[in-house]
């Protein structure tokens, strides 16, 4: 009997499972003629929305013909997209809806706003084919290389052509529509030999400087040297004064304890005084890297405190002067240090001063010994300036014409390069680098159409491909793609 049940029971459940593949096939075979059914329904208004398209085709043509943008309005409205970007520091977004509200105001006669796509593509075919254009020159010039920190895993080299005569013309420092970008190279290496190989593909195209202005770097200086032994020739080379100085201030301050001390009286300060009454009297914030070329400003709040903490007396509990001295116990043991620190930091900053808005010359080289002569006889600074001025001067006899002895220009150059590309969440050196050069100068309408007409689009893209194949954004892109993810899920 208990044989006889199972076979019962197993032949019931049988059943069942055949009545339930039965319903299943049913449902899916009514699923597939629905779909049949809707696919031809589709395929249907689709071949009559196609005829109804040509229909209404061919009635408008006659109508858009009229309609078109006229091209030298097109042009003009390209030309103050690209002014609007680099002159009045618009944002590539808000620059059509600039235009849409002039239209709408009717300011302007504009019948066509473009999309900012299109005004972040004319702008870097302005930078394109400014570098497209960059050709020799008859007057003597003074290169300024240098290169852009690292952006994601990529240095820009910058090469700034800057007449040797624009430095007396002006009468003051020199600025960016005194500066023409002749050079703009993308490298993820970057060492002498790289270097060098740059700059001479550059300095053919724009003909060779009467100087170079650097900074420091030992790779700059070795991409300097291998390019003028290869070139076979021998162009004066000019450090920049205020790297020169900072060097000296760090050699001469930083070893000492009692700068390690007053450094570190100042941080702790300003973890003190924040966010009290007194926070206006917190210390310059110091710079992880390149801290000595802006010192000069810590120097003078350590010589402001020690007239403030020098008053005598017992200061009144919870007076401002009481906090002042408790955030800097022991400040005015430092006095010898502090003095003789902002009094070597204000005659580096006077040198500065002079030799940035008037260059090098025997009249400056003459008030700049002067000033270094207020320095102690042991005084780093003073002996490094000396030798400076000394082997510089004789580089100004041999050009006849003041020295552009600063590289400020191209440190400004980049924080205006920048600042435009830290609006990205993912910073990173892509296409953006060709604004470098359409922020030098002084473009006016004639040099931007110009410009537009030595670099079409389909440049710009060739150039970007040979010069930047891959950014963060777009390997990122690729990444997370759905056929890239299952890809790297398998491997």
């Amino acid at each position: 009997m208990l044989q006889h049940s199972k076979i019962i029971r197993s032949r019931d459940e049988w059943k069942l499972k055949a009545v339930q593949r039965a319903e299943e096939i049913r449902e899916h075979r009514k699923t597939q003629r629905r779909y049949r059914q809707k696919i031809a329904q589709l395929q249907a208004e689709m071949r009559a929305l196609e005829q109804t398209a040509e229909v209404k085709k061919n009635a408008l043509a006659p109508a858009a013909a009229g309609n078109l943008v006229d091209l030298a309005e097109a042009r003009q409205v390209r030309t103050l997209c690209v002014s609007l970007v680099l002159q009045a520091v618009v944002s590539f977004r808000s620059v059509p809806r600039i235009l849409a509200l002039f239209r709408a105001e009717a300011l302007l006669g504009i019948d066509w706003v473009p999309h900012f796509t299109s005004v972040i593509n004319w702008t870097l075919r302005v930078g394109l084919g400014l570098l497209r254009q960059v050709a020799p020159i008859d007057s003597p010039w003074v290169a300024i290389i240098d290169h852009s920190i690292d952006i994601g895993t990529k240095k820009a080299l910058v090469v700034l052509r800057v007449p040797l005569a624009a430095l007396s013309q002006r009468g003051s420092a020199i600025q960016l529509g005194d500066c023409q970008c002749v050079g703009l190279t993308i490298a993820e290496t970057v060492n002498g030999e790289t270097v060098a190989r740059q700059l001479e593909a550059i300095f053919q195209r724009s003909g060779t400087p009467a100087a170079i202005t650097k900074d420091c770097d030992a790779t700059l200086h070795k991409g300097v040297r291998l390019w003028m032994e290869r070139a076979h020739v021998s162009v004066p080379v000019i450090e920049d004064i205020g790297h020169v100085l900072a060097a000296a201030l760090k050699a001469q301050f930083e070893p000492t304890s009692d700068y390690q001390r007053f450094t570190s009286l100042a941080a702790k300060a300003a973890k003190a005084l924040r966010q009290t009454e007194l926070a206006f009297l917190i210390p310059p914030k110091l710079r992880s890297k390149g801290r000595f070329l802006s010192i000069g400003k810590l120097a003078r709040w350590g010589e402001k405190m020690l007239g403030v903490l020098a008053v005598k007396g017992r200061a009144r509990k919870g007076s401002p002067l009481a906090k002042l001295r408790a955030a800097l116990p022991g400040f005015l043991t430092l006095r010898a240090f502090v003095a003789t620190f902002a009094a070597t930091a204000v005659t580096v900053s006077q040198v500065m001063e002079i030799l940035k808005h008037k260059g090098l010359d025997h009249s400056t080289s003459e008030q700049c010994c002067q000033l270094a002569e207020q320095l102690p006889a042991n005084s780093i600074v003073k002996h490094r300036l000396r030798a400076w001025l000394s082997r510089h001067i004789d580089i100004q006899r041999q050009l006849s014409l003041s020295l552009v002895v600063s590289s400020d220009i191209i440190e400004s150059l980049f924080g205006n390069f920048k600042h435009i590309l830290e609006r990205s969440p993912q910073a990173d050196m892509n296409r953006t680098v060709l604004l470098i050069p359409a922020l030098c100068g002084h473009p006016d309408a004639a040099t931007l159409s110009n410009a537009l007409l030595h670099a079409r689009q389909g440049d710009l893209t060739t150039w970007e491909q040979e010069h930047i194949p891959y950014t963060m954004r777009k390997k990122r892109q690729a990444f997370f793609a759905d056929d890239q993810s299952q890809k790297a899920g398998k491997s």
